[in-house]
């Protein structure tokens, strides 16, 4: 059962519409779905939302942290609410897939990712889901920093709004700890 959905990106402006930052438009979008609004919380280094889920309450958490630091604000909040790491459904970027695919799967390394990096050195554990959107790698020559950290074209953001709302669909499923299920019918 997931009861906090954390979007991994990096606070400010000039990192909005950023690849890096597609974390934080799956929440965003989730708690306008929700009718919630952030709120900074400092003692969760981030801003926090609450969101009713069917009859169950969702926490979501964008980290104020700078991506490489995420694991300070996920650790936070999850000791805070007394939460497991198996209740933990952290939403990001993810290079090896085109843009568009959405992928869910528990547990695995970081794969060079730096926020899932800091989350499970700050967690002590890689048992947690991860909702993967893709962004496609960058072209030959093209360092992969600038090209996270970069806007991506007006076809790969209609692409990465559609992996935005097909993951939205299965958030009730996943509440309800129906993960598995949902786990094959995204990754199908």
């Amino acid at each position: 059962m997931i009861k906090l959905i954390v979007g991994l990106g990096n606070p400010g402006r000039q990192y909005e519409k950023t690849r890096h930052n597609a974390g934080f438009l799956f929440v965003d979008a989730l708690a306008q779905d929700c009718g919630s609004s952030f709120a900074q919380a400092s003692r969760f280094f981030g801003e926090v939302a609450e969101c009713k889920v069917g009859t169950e309450k969702l926490l979501l958490l964008k980290p104020a942290t700078f991506m490489n630091r995420s694991g300070q604000a996920v650790s936070a909040l999850l000791k805070y609410y007394k939460l497991q790491p198996e209740h933990l459904l952290v939403v990001h970027d993810e290079l090896d897939f085109n843009p568009g695919i959405v992928k869910l799967k528990k547990d695995g390394g970081h794969a060079g990712h730096n926020g899932l990096r800091d989350i499970i050195a700050h967690l002590g554990t890689k048992d947690f889901y991860r909702l993967r959107l893709g962004i496609g790698r960058p072209p030959a020559g093209r360092a992969v920093a600038d090209f996270v950290l970069s806007s991506p074209s007006r076809q790969e953001a209609d692409s990465l709004d559609v992996a935005i709302k097909a993951g939205l669909a299965f958030v009730p499923q996943m509440v309800a700890g129906e993960l598995d299920a949902a786990m094959n019918k995204i990754n199908a």
